[in-house]
């Protein structure tokens, strides 16, 4: 059954999977699809071109298609890949991180390492050496649980 399907393959199948393949990436952009879509245009074309050659049968448009994607998938993400650009603010939903070299005054005292701190009208839960209420500290660090802090000098 798929033999047969895959011997019928002709110049319209391969233009029309592309082309859906390139709506598919027109809809869910990423670069994914479209080199697909490329591949199965250009063996559709190739298809349309050599079809009076008897050599070009299902199994080497098959193959065709096989090696061209492979290749745009391969050229297309060296030159089109993930481009990572540089944020005017890296730490922007990074809160825990925006407060490293913040200082501020204990609102508890850090009892066996453990306390809190209010920090712009958020209490964090801070990690240090024991220190009492109203003591000027330094943020050192941020882990996801807590702020690490040592004493401001």
């Amino acid at each position: 059954m798929i033999i047969e399907f895959l011997s019928g393959l002709g110049i319209w199948n391969w233009l029309v999977f592309g082309l859906i393949l390139l709506i598919l990436e027109i809809s869910a952009p990423g670069f994914f699809f479209i080199w697909f879509g490329l591949a199965a245009l250009v063996t559709g074309a190739l298809a349309f071109l050599l079809s009076s050659t008897t050599g070009f049968g299902w199994q080497f448009q098959t193959v065709v298609f096989l090696v061209l994607a492979v290749i745009f998938v391969l050229v297309g993400r060296r030159f089109f890949g993930s481009r990572s650009t540089d944020a005017d603010e890296p730490l922007l939903n990074r809160r825990g991180e925006q407060l490293v070299g913040q200082r501020a005054t204990l609102t508890e005292p850090i009892i066996n390492g453990r306390g809190r701190i209010r920090i712009n009208d958020t209490m964090w839960r801070v990690k240090g050496p024991d220190l009492p209420t109203g003591t000027e500290v330094r943020v050192v660090a941020f882990d996801p649980v807590s702020l690490e802090i040592e004493v401001a000098e």
